[in-house]
């Protein structure tokens, strides 16, 4: 999607942010992670995985006791639960009062499982052994929608409430989803971002697929074998900056813009020479009103698949030419794995830690960089810069679902 440049529209500012990941409950345990340049990639309890092919993956820790006294908890699927203490949180850091007037606030989210791992609880309850009853409240959030409703209910939203199911790239869109509502005066405040947690599905097929590493996933790497799973949520308040100035909130950052496309080439694979992928990041540019030069790094998708690496460093060559090998890349996933419709997310709340901090994240060392990608993958320790300001986010979907992110870390001049 492509608009005219978001500068000459009404300014969306990211006032909340809240995460859930491998590392804890919490923004400041994902920052801790990340920075930290180890993996919390691992083994795993949250299902038998005895007959899988490999046996690593990112699982989230139980959750504070203060969120098990939260109404309803109780009841809540594991996406749901990771979707609404990561709402609980940027709700508290922006300030927001709720409920907002109606009409004033929506959810726009992402899901690639929904309630699917206690799905598949009731069905092994009913089949072994034989007969069993089953707990049909395994089956209430069973629907992919069923995330972004429980931060509604929780928050009083009476909005538009929008679910975006679209792989990988899925919460990285509905972000995009959410900031071209506000710019169209449609809402005020949205919640966005995105759940998944780890389920035998989804294990097994990616198994299935070979595209799952034996070991912890080193994006870039030469000797990269396939991505590592996750689960968590992040999500981000969004505001229109007249009304976030007009309640007394100071931004975290400014979302300048936002670019979608599709490869429309295979079920899976991307397609190789990066052309629509680069298209995505181009219209994030164009929306923005900038162009490449003006991007301090990259947040990159960074699964660590051979097809995709390669795809994606392709893709970054055709965007910022002879400055692809000097733009500093992250790759968030090596430290936390592959979120599924969550990733984009939190890679986009890693992109506002980094720059408000002025520190780009590594990925954990091992094995040494792939030089026929020809990219600055940050890795090992953090990087220090007192020049970060803008940065770009992107993420790569199955089906060829990409999409694109730029924000601008927020200081007092810029809000004139």
């Amino acid at each position: 999607m492509l608009s005219s440049p978001g500068r000459q529209q009404r300014r969306v500012v990211v006032t909340g942010i809240g995460a859930v990941t491998p590392a804890g409950w919490g923004v400041e345990p994902f920052t801790q992670a990340i920075l930290s340049g180890r993996t919390t990639i691992g083994g795993f309890t949250r299902f038998d995985h005895a007959a899988q092919r490999t046996h690593i993956a990112g699982q989230v820790p139980p959750e504070p006791l203060a969120l098990r006294r939260v109404r309803g908890w109780h009841r809540l699927s594991n996406s749901d639960r990771f979707a609404v203490g990561s709402a609980l949180e940027a709700a508290q850091q922006a300030g927001l009062a709720f409920p907002l007037a109606d009409g004033d606030a929506a959810v726009f989210f992402a899901s690639s499982t929904g309630g699917l791992f206690e799905t598949e609880q009731y069905v092994h309850t009913m089949i072994d052994p034989p007969g069993a009853t089953a707990a049909r409240g395994l089956l209430a959030s069973y629907s992919l929608s069923s995330p972004a409703e429980a931060i509604a209910r929780r928050f009083g939203v009476t909005g538009a409430v929008e679910t975006v199911s679209s792989a990988c790239a899925a919460s990285a869109l509905a972000i995009e989803q959410a900031m071209r509502a506000i710019r169209r005066g449609e809402v005020q405040v949205a919640f966005t971002g995105g759940s998944d947690c780890l389920c035998v599905t989804t294990y097994a097929g990616f198994n299935s697929l070979r595209a799952v590493d034996e070991q912890p996933c080193r994006p870039f790497r030469a000797d990269r074998a396939g991505l590592s799973l996750g689960e968590g949520a992040a999500v981000l308040v969004l505001e229109a900056l007249d009304h976030a100035v007009a309640r007394g909130a100071t931004p975290l950052a400014e979302l300048m813009g936002a670019g979608s496309s599709c490869d429309a080439s295979h079920m899976t694979a991307p397609d190789p020479d990066g052309s629509w992928a680069a298209e995505a990041m181009r219209r994030a540019l164009a929306d923005a009103g900038l162009d490449g030069s003006a991007i301090d790094f990259l947040n990159a998708h960074g699964t660590a698949t051979p097809l995709n690496d390669a795809a994606e460093a392709a893709a970054i060559g055709l965007v910022f030419g002879d400055r692809a090998h000097a733009v500093p890349v992250e790759a968030t996933k090596g430290v936390v794995g592959h979120l599924l419709g969550a990733a984009g997310a939190v890679e986009a709340v890693a992109t506002i830690v980094s720059l408000r901090a002025g520190t780009l994240h590594p990925t954990p060392e091992g094995g040494a960089i792939d030089e026929a990608l020809g990219v600055d993958v940050v890795l090992g320790h953090p990087r220090t810069s007192n020049g970060l300001r803008t940065a770009m986010s992107a993420n790569l979907g199955f089906g060829g679902a990409n999409a694109a992110l730029v924000f601008r870390r927020w200081s007092q001049e810029r809000e004139s």
